[in-house]
C-alpha cells in the first residue's frame, strides 16, 4: 500500500477546560488487521492495542480493574420501533457485559412505557430518559453525539468513570470485559477491515467537516461502539457535535452521519485502544478464520419496518 502524508492531531482536554491542540506532519502506510500469514496483528502504528482473542488474561486484566472500583455507564438509544430490541441487548448484557462490574445504563427513547423489566445483577441499574420522536433515523442518528455530550456534563462527569455508547440493535455473544476500557476506545468495522482505505465509506467531499480525502485513513470504525474515560468520550463527542452543526448550517450531511463524524475524529486523535470486529459484527455474516468469537453483533433486521423513513 502507498505511503499517505497527514497532520496527526493530539487533543489533551478534560471537562470544563479548554482544548489544546498541536498537530504533527507524518508519513506512513495504511495499516493492516491481519498480516500475509494469515494472522491477526495486535497493534496499532501508534502502539494502542488491538483487542483479539488470545491477546489478553480475561481473570488477570479483571483482578486489575477490580481493584479501582469502577463504574461504567453505557448509553443505548432506543426510538420508535428500535425499542423492540432492547429485551436482547438488555438481557444478553447482563450475561456477558462487564459482568462483576458496576454498570450503569442509561436508555433514551420516546416510549418509556416500552423499556422491559430485565432483572440486573448485582451493583447493575438501568434509568429511562425521554428524548423527543423524530421522522427521520437519520436524524436520530445526527443528535446522538449532542444527547452524550450533554448526559456526560450534567450526570456523568461526577456518577462514572468509563462509558460506552452502543447501538441497541445489537446482542452479547460472548465476554466482553475490562480488556475493552481504555482513554479513548473504537471498534473495527466488520465490514471493511481488510478493504483498502480508498474504498473506505467516509464522507468525501471537501465541503463537509467529515471530509477524509482518499490517500488518508487508518481503519473504518463502527459508529455502533464508542468508549472511553467519560472526560475523553465527552470531547469526542462534543467535537463531533460541533462538526455535525457546520455541516448542517450549510445544509451538508455527512454519509453516514456521526459514523463519518467520528472517523475523522478517530484519524487525528488516534484511540488508545482499538477493538476488533469481536467486539461488533453483523449477525448475517458468515465466521471468518481470523475471527475466532463473536462477542457483540448487529442483528439481522428489516430496516423498512422498523425505520420511519427510507
Amino acid at each position: 500500500m502507498l505511503n499517505k502524508l497527514i497532520f496527526l492531531g493530539y487533543t489533551s482536554t478534560s471537562v470544563g477546560y479548554k482544548d489544546k491542540r498541536f498537530c504533527l506532519k507524518i508519513s506512513y502506510k495504511q495499516p493492516s488487521v491481519v498480516g500475509p500469514d494469515g494472522k491477526v496483528i495486535a497493534t496499532t502504528p501508534w502502539l494502542s492495542p488491538i483487542v483479539w482473542e488470545g491477546t489478553f488474561d480475561p481473570f488477570l486484566i479483571d483482578t486489575i480493574y477490580k481493584q479501582q472500583n469502577i463504574t461504567i455507564a453505557t448509553t443505548v438509544f432506543a426510538l420508535g420501533k428500535y425499542t423492540q430490541f432492547l429485551k436482547d441487548f438488555l438481557e444478553s448484557a447482563e450475561q456477558n457485559y462487564f459482568i462483576g462490574f458496576r454498570v450503569h445504563y442509561y436508555v433514551f427513547t420516546d416510549q418509556p412505557e416500552q423499556v422491559p423489566e430485565v432483572k440486573l445483577g448485582e451493583e447493575r441499574q438501568l434509568t429511562v430518559l425521554k428524548v423527543p420522536s423524530s421522522n427521520r433515523w437519520q436524524e436520530i442518528t445526527l443528535r446522538r453525539m449532542e444527547k452524550l455530550e450533554k448526559l456526560i456534563e450534567s450526570r456523568l462527569v461526577s456518577e462514572a468513570d468509563y462509558i460506552f455508547s452502543l447501538d441497541v440493535d445489537t446482542k452479547f455473544y460472548g465476554r466482553w470485559g475490562s480488556e475493552s476500557l481504555g482513554r479513548l476506545v473504537g471498534v473495527i468495522h466488520p465490514g471493511y477491515y481488510q478493504t483498502p482505505r480508498e474504498q473506505f465509506p467516509y464522507e468525501r467531499r471537501p465541503e463537509s467537516q467529515a471530509f477524509i480525502p482518499h490517500a488518508e485513513g487508518d481503519y473504518y470504525y463502527g459508529g455502533a461502539v464508542i468508549g472511553g474515560l467519560v472526560k475523553d468520550v465527552h470531547e469526542a463527542a462534543k467535537t463531533c457535535r460541533e462538526q455535525l452543526d457546520i455541516d448542517a448550517a450549510k445544509s451538508i450531511e455527512a454519509a453516514w452521519q456521526e459514523e463519518s463524524h467520528l472517523n475523522k475524529y478517530f484519524l487525528y486523535n488516534k484511540p488508545s485502544k482499538v477493538l476488533s470486529p469481536e467486539y461488533l459484527w453483523q449477525d448475517f455474516k458468515p465466521h471468518t478464520n481470523e475471527v475466532k468469537i463473536i462477542r457483540f453483533s448487529q442483528v439481522i433486521k428489516n430496516y423498512a419496518a422498523v425505520r420511519p423513513n427510507p
